[in-house]
Order: C-alpha cells, then structure tokens, then sequence
C-alpha cells in the first residue's frame, strides 16, 4: 500500500506541475512558429513565382501574432518573421562566396524586422491598429534602404507585387505607397476575421471597429482601380527601335572576371550576329544599342585592343551602343556605361553612383580582413561613386541609366526621369549569382520602376535573363539564361511625369511620420497607464 500511495502521491504533485509548463510552451511556442512561417509565406509571395496574393495572408497571420502582445514579445517575433522571410529571398548572396556572407547579411537585416515587430506590437492597441502598423513596416523598410553601408532594400514589399492587382499604385507615390497599401490589406484582413469570430462568440457588433477593417482591406484594391488611368505604354514622344544584346560568359561565378575579354568578344560577337541579320533583312535596323554592366571590364581607354573590337561591332551594327565597362580614370575604378558612337567612338559616360558593398566596395577593410584575407583578396580595390545622373542621347532618344543594384534605390531611377530620360536602361551582370533567384527578383524590380516613372525598361545582361519591359509593367521579351541572344523591338518614348515621379521621397517621409505618430500615441497610453496604475 505504501508503494501505491507513494505512486499515487507522485502522480498528484506531478501533474499540477506539468500542465502548466506544458501550456506555457504551447503558448510560447505556437506564435514563434507562425512568425517564421508566416515570413516564408512571404517569401514565396516573391518571384520568380506569381503568388503575389500570398503576401496578403503572410501579414494577416504577423498580425495575428503580435496584436495585443509586449513590444518585447514584438522584437523576438518580428525577428523570426525576417528570418523566415529573409533567410530563403537572400540565399543566393551565398552561391559563390559560400554561407558565411549570406547568413551574415540576413542576421542584420532581419534585425530592422525585428524593430518593425516591437513598433506593430506597441501600435496594436490603438483604435485602426492597421493604418499605424502597416505605416511601420514602411518606416522599417525606409530604414533598411539607408543603413547600414548606404541601406539594402531588397525584398521591399513592392518588389513582389510586379503581377499583382496593386501594382498601379506604384505610378501614385512609388515602392512606399504600393507596399503600404499591400501591408495594410493584410493587417485589415486580419482584423476583419478578428472582429467576425468576436461577433460570433458574443453576438454584438463594434461597428466602427469593423468599418475600419473593411476600410483597410477595400481602400488599397479601390485605390489600385482608381491608380489604372496613370498606366499608359502609349508613346508620347514617338517611338524608337532599341537591340539589347546577351553575349553570355564562359561559365558563372566570381571567376568569369579572369575572363575579361571573353566575356567582350561575346558581346562584341553578338552584335556582329545582329548586324548581319539586319542587313539580311531579316530583323529591322536598330536606332540603338544596349549592351550590359561588365560586358568590357577592359579599359578601352587604356586598352587599343579592346577598343578595336568595339569600335569594330560599332561600325558592324552601324549606330549608337551604351557599352558596360570598367574604366580606370585618376588611379580611381569607375563601373561605367560608355556612350560609343560608330564614327566618333566614345562620347559620354556614365559613372554608377549607388555601388555595392562587398561586391565592389570593401567597408571595413581592415577589420574584414583581419578576419578573413579572401575577401579582401576578391574585392582588391575600391569602386569610385559618380556623382551625376546617367541620360545619354541616343538618335534623339533620352536613355536614362540605372545600373544593375541601382535598380533597387528609389533615388537613382527617379533622378534619371527627373533629368529627361524617355526610357530606362537597366545594364545588369548577374553571372556571379548562376541561376539563382536573383535575377528574377531584379526583373521584378525593373517592372515596377516602369510603372512607377511610366518609361519603357530595358534590361540588358550579360548571362540573362534580358527583358523589354513596357510601361505598363509587361514583359514583351526575354531571353534564357545562359546563352548568347538578342532582342529587338520598337518601344514608346515618354515624357509626362507620374504623381510618383513628382512626389519624390515625400509619400515616404509622410508614412514614416505616421508611423511615428501612432508610436508616439502609443507610447503616451502606455505611460499614463502606468501612472494610473501606480495611483
């Protein structure tokens, strides 16, 4: 008997002590779960696939899991869900330069998530807890475009949204609008299920709360329709025939630099090719030509070789061709587009302004080599910014240049519309990056910056994928990748100025002043609570 009471005793203590615990972890356990998944559910909301609508759910369940809770509990959650967002989006800054950088990256960059998590949480408990919280989210990404190392704004909410039903407010007050507008349809999706399961359990209505709801969902699709008039791929300044050629790399990564005029004898090759179908008459003569970033990372200013063979595929094809190079001016590195005229050879340039850490600049050199030489190694000596805005006139045409990671900053494609450009150049080099997502991420881009400054987009690149993209935001062409092509196609011109263009970064300063306001708020309930309660 005295086993059995004794066992029977053990039991009654034990279980008293477990449930809770068990509870406890369940508690803990389950909203760090759909943080993280609710971030890869955002994350497959990006290209290459088209479920932009899935980003719609993804910040319905975020809003689920930090409505109500600590800013403390917002931080820890707000960091799982940029984990489970960035840690996939980023991968492929690992394919060449192994897990390290990669993880490296998502680490910092998941931790202004984090800070969005701790300000939705606090903003939470506030009458139309929606518009403060989705106006939060764009002040971190505000944030994340700037810092550190002049900001990384990969994976802003606009980026995903280039097939979805909101992209016309792009041309209303660019990537902030558009992404508010999805972050706010998401959170009132949330709350409009919040307020019906209420309503069911207690049988009464909070009508303003529920009208607020609706709003934040209705508002943003409403406000889309409306944006459509502002979408336009009528040319406005005439037409022009534009070639953009794909002269592919004899193999990907990091190493295809070792083979600089290879990778120009490609290019060259490929215009050659075009020409000769031109003269064939089997594609119709190009008023220009676009060729990629690093399709001549051969000074032809200090190289006659080099400059021989493009002169040769200029005097080939018989007009104007803007050649990606690196150019050493001064004892400085430029990544330049050059201007090259069939009969006068180079006759402008333009220096990229917004250049890439750890890619062609090194911060911190001293210290990162101190911990790992082979970085240094790789990037040996520093890229030099420009200081202008690229446009170069070409038969006529204003062909503003946006190369490559510019194509990610608001304030570089802007300047160029701002400065004249009809349409945008995008040169880009993706070969380091294999067949990852990354180029189909940057493609995504581009159609937005269409919408967004109504201008024809080319991307010409060296391994692909190369695209013609209309203003509207529709791809017309594209080519594998790869392989060695070209595209060719007549494209509009023009030169009205979308809302977006005019506003500039004021959308943005305006959301993160929101933002702020609705912290503040915040933060005051939160202090005269405290007093209250200490009274």
């Amino acid at each position: 008997m005295t086993v059995t009471a004794t066992s029977v005793g053990e039991s009654d203590q034990l279980e008293p002590r477990n449930a809770p615990g068990a509870r406890t972890w369940a508690r803990r356990l389950v909203p760090a779960a759909a943080a993280a998944l609710s971030g890869l559910l955002l994350y497959v909301s990006f290209p290459p696939r088209t479920l932009w609508w899935l980003a719609l759910p993804a910040f319905a369940v975020f809003g689920w899991v930090l409505r109500g809770r600590s800013w403390k509990a917002g931080l820890g959650l707000g960091y799982l869900f940029g984990l489970g967002f960035l840690l996939p989006l980023l991968v492929w800054t690992g394919v060449e330069v192994g897990p390290g950088p990669w993880l490296a990256l998502v680490v910092i960059e998941a931790i202004f998530v984090a800070l969005v998590g701790a300000g939705v949480a606090a903003v939470s408990k506030l009458p139309g807890w929606p518009v403060w919280a989705a106006a939060v989210w764009i002040a971190g990404e505000a944030a994340r475009a700037r810092v550190p190392f002049d900001g990384f704004p990969w994976g802003k909410i606009a980026f995903g949204q280039a097939d979805g039903v909101f992209l016309p407010l792009a041309a209303v007050g660019g990537t902030p609008v558009l992404g508010f507008a999805v972050v706010l349809c998401g959170f009132g999706l949330y709350e409009v299920v919040r307020l019906a399961v209420q309503t069911r359990r207690t049988g009464t209505v909070r009508r303003a709360a529920a009208a607020v709801g609706l709003l934040c969902v209705t508002v943003p699709v409403v406000g889309a329709v409306a944006a459509r008039p502002l979408v336009s791929d009528k040319a406005e300044d005439g037409s022009v025939t534009v070639a953009a050629i794909q002269g592919n790399v004899p193999r990907a990564g990091l190493d295809f630099n070792s083979q600089r005029r290879a990778v120009l004898d490609y290019h060259a090759r490929e215009t050659e090719r075009l020409a000769a179908e031109v003269k064939a008459g089997k594609v119709a003569r190009p008023d220009f030509v676009l060729w990629p970033e690093n399709s001549s990372d051969i000074d032809p200013f200090a190289n006659p070789d080099a400059r021989a063979v493009i002169d040769k595929a200029a005097k080939a094809i018989g007009v104007p061709i803007s050649v990606g190079g690196v150019v050493e001016r001064d004892g400085k590195l430029y990544n330049e587009q050059i201007l090259w005229d069939p009969a006068k050879g180079p006759i402008d340039t333009y220096d990229k302004r917004q250049i890439q850490p750890f890619g062609e600049y090194l911060p911190l050199r001293s210290f990162i080599g101190a911990i790992n030489k082979n970085w240094t190694a790789m990037v040996r000596q520093d890229f030099s910014r420009g200081t202008e805005p690229g446009v170069f006139t070409m038969d006529g045409a204003k062909v503003g240049l946006v190369t490559c990671y510019e194509a990610a900053f608001d304030w570089t494609v802007r300047s160029e519309v701002t400065d004249g450009a009809q349409m945008i150049s995008v040169p880009s080099n993706n070969a380091t990056f294999d067949r990852s997502e990354m180029t189909y991420q940057q493609l995504a881009m581009s159609r937005v910056r269409a919408v967004e400054h109504s201008r024809t987009v080319t991307v010409p690149v060296t391994s692909g994928v190369s695209a013609m993209i209309m203003p509207d935001g529709k791809i017309t062409q594209k080519t594998g990748m790869f392989v060695a092509d070209s595209l060719v196609q007549k494209v509009p011109l023009r030169s009205s100025q979308t809302p977006a263009t005019r506003l500039g970064v004021l959308p943005e300063i305006a959301l993160v002043l929101v933002a702020a306001g609705g912290l503040s708020w915040a933060v005051g309930t939160g202090l005269r609570g405290r007093r209250a309660g200490d009274v």
